[in-house]
C-alpha cells in the first residue's frame, strides 16, 4: 500500500466552495398537467424560476424577444428573475388568463415541473451576473451531457412514485441540476467572462480555489499570482479582463460574504471574525466591512435579531 493518501475530500474545487458558501437551496413546488388554455407566470420572487416540460409543449413569452416552443424535456430557467410567461399558445396570453388554472380535461394536456432556486448569501450576485437572463436547454440532444439527462428523469421518476422521501430527493436533484446548467454553459462556449468564466479557467481557477478554501490567510496580489503560475502584472491584468473586477477587490467582496453569514449565523466575536477572513486586527475589518456591506458588523448582527 502507498505511503502517500489523497483519498480525503479536504480540498474543494472553486466552484464547490463558492456554492458552499453562497448556500444555494432550491424547491419543487408543482409537478401537474395543465389543460389548455393555461398560462403560467412565476416571476418576481426575486428567486430564480425554473420550469421543466415533463409532458407536451409550451411556448415562452418573454419581453421583447419572441414566442419560443418549448418541447418536452426542455429546461428553462431564469438566473435573474426576468419576467416571463409559460403558455399553452404560441400567441401571448390575456394578463386574466395567467395563473388561472383550467378545470376543463378536454385540451391538449401539457406537464410541467415548477421551481425556484435559491442562494441565502447576497454575495451570490456576482455568480449571477455571469450568466444570461434566461437559459433554455434542449434536451432532446443530449448525447453530450448524459448527467443532465439521467437528473430529469430521475426528478420526474420521483414525482411519479412518491416513494417516503421523494420530497427532499427532488429538491436535491434539482440543486445537482443548478451546477449541470453551470458546466453545460461553460462547455457549449456560453460564458466567457464573468465570475463562472473565472472558475474554468485553467490558471485562474486554482488562485479562486485558494482564495475561497482559505480566506483566513493573508493573501497579497503576488502569493495569489504564484498560486496561478503567472507573473503579478500578468495575474492582474487577465483575472479583471475575464472576472470583471480586480483580484485583491474580489477576495475582499469574498470575504466579506463570508463575515456576513458569520455574524448572523454563529455567537463568534468581532475578533474571531476577522481572524477567519485574513484581518490581523478587527479595527481593519471593520473598516473593510463597513465600505463594502454599508453597514458596521454590529449593525448587521442586531439588525438579524431585531
Amino acid at each position: 500500500m502507498s505511503d502517500h493518501t489523497d483519498f480525503y475530500l479536504n480540498n474543494p474545487d472553486p466552484l464547490s466552495s463558492l456554492l458552499f458558501s453562497l448556500e444555494l437551496t432550491s424547491e419543487v413546488y408543482v409537478s401537474g398537467e395543465f389543460c389548455e388554455p393555461w398560462a403560467v407566470d412565476t416571476s418576481g420572487s426575486k428567486r430564480i424560476p425554473f420550469h421543466l416540460v415533463s409532458g407536451g409543449h409550451a411556448w415562452l413569452h418573454v419581453t421583447h424577444q419572441p414566442p419560443r416552443r418549448i418541447a418536452q424535456g426542455d429546461l428553462v430557467l431564469f438566473p435573474h428573475d426576468s419576467p416571463h410567461v409559460l403558455s399553452d399558445s404560441e400567441k401571448p396570453p390575456d394578463k386574466a388568463q395567467i395563473n388561472q388554472f383550467n378545470p376543463r380535461q378536454d385540451g391538449a394536456i401539457t406537464n410541467l415541473i415548477c421551481g425556484f432556486m435559491d442562494f441565502d448569501s447576497p454575495a451570490s450576485q456576482v455568480l449571477l451576473d455571469s450568466l444570461p437572463q434566461v437559459i433554455v436547454l434542449d434536451l432532446s440532444d443530449l448525447s453530450g451531457n448524459p448527467s443532465l439527462r439521467m437528473l430529469i428523469d430521475y426528478m420526474v421518476n420521483e414525482l411519479k412514485v412518491e416513494k417516503p422521501g421523494y420530497y427532499v430527493a427532488i429538491n436535491q436533484l434539482a440543486y445537482l441540476l443548478f451546477i449541470e446548467i453551470i458546466r453545460a454553459q461553460m462547455t457549449q462556449g456560453q460564458l466567457s467572462h464573468g465570475l463562472l468564466a473565472g472558475l474554468f479557467d485553467p490558471r485562474l481557477c486554482l488562485s479562486l480555489q485558494a482564495m475561497h478554501n482559505h480566506p483566513e490567510i493573508s493573501w497579497s496580489l503576488e502569493d495569489l499570482a504564484h498560486t496561478a503560475n503567472m507573473s503579478r502584472s500578468a495575474f492582474a491584468s487577465h483575472f479583471h479582463g475575464t472576472v470583471g473586477i480586480p483580484p485583491m477587490q474580489y477576495l475582499t467582496s469574498h470575504r466579506m460574504g463570508l463575515a456576513r453569514q458569520q455574524l448572523i449565523k454563529t455567537n463568534k466575536s468581532i475578533v474571531e471574525i476577522a481572524e477567519s477572513c485574513g484581518y490581523e486586527t478587527d479595527a481593519a475589518f471593520r473598516k473593510a466591512f463597513k465600505r463594502v456591506v454599508g453597514q458596521t458588523p454590529g449593525e448587521v448582527r442586531r439588525n438579524f435579531k431585531q
